[in-house]
């Protein structure tokens, strides 16, 4: 198992694009907001809790405008350090009115493995001009076309927080673009209806569930093997995403919130 996985189930697990234009619409977020999950392996009953990961909104400029900055980290446990060390750090500026991202970094490091990835979207020439590098590839510039409404993981975690579920029928797939690792793909999520779930911390939810298609690699199979459980509130947050893998399963599960800008009146308590 790869800890980058976990991550990036958390960074897919937002991203529902119902919508075939983009437009300005309020967002469920506001500055200062933070969004803390376990991750952990499962098998059978075997639970181990892995590491750490953490979703931040900020504000800031990039290149003279005003933009939005969202940063995620992800890192193994201290105690699991000395086996496979996982560090992780996701970032990106995107447009206020849109979300449309100006610029993502990716900065990974796990065990002797390593990527650092920058993407800069220019809107004038239709163009993402990437900088990629990695334990087995050389630094490589490059420049891909820049499709309509193409998110990196982050901006695309953020804008599609904004979707009103209401509209979705069961079954319904949804189209998804992202670019991941230098290369855009064309994905898609499956709404599945509402559902109560109770957490492994005995709380409990009023949820909506979806699947998601994945991209097939070394620990993923491919296809709709990704489900997601969120908040049925004004937050759409994810309380529990897991995904099957090889040998049991990845999941990642909600630990803690700040500043957030709604309530969380999806949680029942008994």
């Amino acid at each position: 198992m790869k800890s980058k996985e976990l991550i990036l189930i958390l960074l897919f697990s937002f991203t529902l694009n119902l919508y075939a234009q983009e437009k300005t619409v309020s967002y469920p977020f506001i500055e200062g907001e933070e969004i803390t999950y376990d991750a952990v392996y499962n098998w059978k009953f075997i639970w181990v809790n892995a590491g750490k990961v953490s979703f931040n909104v900020a504000k800031t400029q990039i290149n003279n405008k005003d933009s939005y900055h969202f940063i995620s980290k992800g890192r193994s446990l201290k105690s699991y350090d000395w086996f496979y060390t996982v560090r992780d750090i996701f970032q990106s500026y995107a447009k206020f009115n849109t979300l449309s991202p100006y610029y993502f970094e990716r900065k990974t490091l796990e065990g002797d493995y390593w990527v650092h990835n920058k993407y800069n979207f220019n809107y004038s020439d239709s163009l993402i001009f990437s900088q990629t590098e990695n334990t087995k590839k050389p630094y490589t510039k490059d420049a891909l076309k820049l499709l309509p409404r193409t998110y990196d993981v982050l901006s695309g975690v953020y804008f599609t927080r904004s979707i009103d579920f209401s509209k979705c029928k069961i079954n319904d797939t949804i189209p998804l673009r992202m670019i991941i690792d230098n290369e855009i793909f064309d994905l898609y999520i499956r709404y599945l209806g509402k559902e109560i779930l109770k957490t492994r911390d005995n709380r409990t939810f009023r949820t909506i569930k979806f699947s998601a298609l994945l991209v097939e690699g070394t620990t993923f199979k491919g296809g709709e093997d990704l489900l997601v459980w969120v908040t049925d509130d004004k937050n759409k947050i994810p309380v529990l995403i897991e995904a099957k893998i090889l040998v049991g399963s990845v999941k990642a599960i909600l630990s803690g919130t700040k500043n957030l800008k709604y309530p969380i009146e999806a949680e029942i308590f008994n």
